[in-house]
């Protein structure tokens, strides 16, 4: 739940669902990658191109990222056991990690492969085919990140938010390589192929290292959006019994997300009476936050501590 704003939360749908358009997605995910693996591999082979060889290198890292991810996926969903009590969640962002090294890996790859055009430089050829194949690839990237997006928003998915993270990117990626193409058709500039290769290998690049810092984000325990912390604040507070909370600490690994505070109340209040109040914020935070696991303390207002008091 940490990678998307408050709004978003009441919109989630219950986790047997999340689960189901999470697979559906990494398996369309894993066939678009491997569609365009085919149809560029044709493609580069006909034109020679070295700004379209950067998208097929970066569908086949696609298409290997979107493998793990699947199978990272389906693992994170395990409900927990007696090994692991959190549940696996946490796998998810070990998988977004995992991405963005392919991701940078196929950066430097591009930039090899640029460079090398630079010393010796080689005609593009039968450039309509490449037009007409990037057009393609990007129809049906443009199909796949709008189903993801739609996932992401209903689930909070880290790894659907980094797997769709850098098919936009090849979106653009391919875009380039129109630009690049036509370019080459229009004005003969030898340059125009590796230099746009190593502008895309640089984009890749910084898509990397946004993957990689959302994923140690959530690898650290990073806490909830300020937004979302200050949402189960206001729902705390609006029971009239609760006096006050301190100690809220929230995580989130994969899908689900932790929350803990504790409550002040009136310490002349009865165990029973307070056990009913506790329950009662518990049950609206978990409407709020369908995918979390709540944890409610209770302690008498006025008493001392090291804890931080919320007001």
């Amino acid at each position: 739940m940490s990678v998307s704003s408050g709004n978003d939360s009441a919109q989630r749908v219950n986790g047997a669902r999340a689960a189901r358009l999470m697979r559906r997605a990494t398996y369309a995910s894993v066939a678009t990658a491997g569609t365009l693996i085919v149809v560029k591999t044709g493609a580069w082979l006909v034109t020679d191109s070295v700004s379209l060889l950067s998208t097929l290198v970066d569908s086949l890292l696609d298409a290997a990222a979107s493998v793990v991810n699947m199978l990272a996926v389906r693992q994170a969903l395990v409900p927990p056991d007696r090994e692991h009590r959190f549940g696996h969640g946490k796998l998810e962002p070990l998988a977004a990690l995992g991405q963005s090294a392919f991701i940078a890996g196929s950066a430097l790859f591009l930039v090899i492969s640029a460079g090398q055009r630079f010393i010796a430089p080689r005609p593009v050829q039968e450039t309509g085919i490449g037009i007409a194949v990037m057009l393609v690839s990007i129809l049906a990237t443009l199909a796949l990140v709008t189903y993801q997006r739609s996932v992401v928003r209903r689930t909070g998915s880290l790894a659907i938010q980094s797997d769709r993270l850098h098919y936009v990117g090849d979106i653009l990626v391919n875009a380039a390589v129109i630009v690049a193409l036509v370019l080459w058709w229009e004005l003969r500039w030898t340059w125009v192929d590796p230099v746009f290769a190593i502008l895309i290998s640089g984009y890749i690049l910084f898509t990397a290292t946004r993957i990689a810092g959302g994923a140690m984000d959530m690898l650290m325990d990073r806490e909830l959006p300020e937004s979302e912390r200050q949402r189960i604040v206001d729902i705390v507070r609006q029971h009239p019994q609760v006096i006050g909370i301190h100690d809220l600490r929230t995580r989130a690994a994969g899908p689900q997300s932790f929350i803990q505070l504790h409550l002040e109340m009136d310490g002349r209040m009865m165990l029973y009476q307070a056990n009913v109040v506790a329950d009662t914020v518990e049950i609206e935070l978990r409407n709020a936050f369908p995918d979390a696991e709540v944890i409610v303390h209770q302690d008498p207002y006025g008493v001392d501590d090291d804890s931080t008091p919320i007001r």
